[in-house]
């Protein structure tokens, strides 16, 4: 795959992610709220880091390349 048809099917693929994510602003609500993901903080500050959102993101786009990118 050519660079300028990998650019137009990743442009697409962001734009049909914020489309979905305009028409149904409620769908994502569970990234940061898995288990395993830390939220740390007092007062003054607060720290999250999203360990198994990461994880979970992390598999479903190596999931897509591989389907897309496999000989």
């Amino acid at each position: 795959m050519s660079l300028a048809k990998l650019l137009i099917v990743v442009g697409l693929g962001i734009a049909a992610l914020g489309a979905l994510l305009h028409l149904a602003p409620g769908l994502f609500g569970w990234f940061g709220r898995l288990p395993g993901d830390i939220r740390l903080g007092d007062e003054n500050r607060y720290v999250f880091i999203p360990i198994t959102s990461m994880i979970v993101i992390s598999l479903i786009i190596s999931l897509i390349l591989n389907l897309f990118f496999r000989r």
